[in-house]
């Protein structure tokens, strides 16, 4: 089995190879999820959509979860290691790779967020995988890119998420 981790913002992807067609199974958290909006209109949906256009055999299915933060912590150093054993178990099975790192606004304050900010290069580095160090970059902090609640990406995000992803998931496909 042919597999590919995409795990950031506390989401995660694995390909699968089955019969002819590949799967490509997102499971993350709220962004991912596309919460606020129909997941049809999510930067998952989106990848389906350029997956085929651009002729890649692949079947992208969505398994997130909102709220799934990672076994329901953030403590940079559990963060670390569910990442690093997300990959481990993923290359196990023959995956490859691909970490979203996320970084925090500052009212976390600045210890937590260099922690946290050190976890994403730090799997990818131990992990030997690929790695897109900001996934919300263009989007987070962004006037028209936010829903509401400032957290979520909005309707208008979704592309530019799905850019910030493809031209480093492209290659390991």
């Amino acid at each position: 089995m042919r597999a590919l981790l995409l795990s950031g913002c506390l989401a995660l992807v694995l390909l699968t190879q089955q019969a002819a067609a590949q799967t490509l199974l997102v499971v993350g958290d709220s962004i991912s999820a596309a919460l606020g909006l129909d997941t049809s209109q999510g930067w998952v949906a989106l990848l389906q959509k350029r997956l085929a256009d651009e002729g890649y055999d692949y079947r992208v299915v969505n398994a997130s979860i909102s709220g799934d933060t990672s076994a329901g912590g953030l403590a940079p150093a559990q963060l670390q290691q569910n990442l690093a054993s997300m990959a481990q178990k993923a290359r196990a099975e023959g995956a490859k790779v691909l970490l979203l790192g996320i970084q925090l606004p500052p009212n976390y304050g600045p210890r937590y967020i260099e922690a946290f900010s050190r976890v994403y290069g730090a799997v990818a580095a131990q992990e030997k995988t690929a790695l897109v160090p900001f996934f919300l970059e263009g989007v987070g902090g962004v006037q028209g890119m936010m829903q509401a609640d400032g957290i979520h990406p909005a309707l208008a995000a979704q592309p530019r998420l799905l850019e910030n992803v493809w031209p480093t998931l492209k290659p390991l496909l």
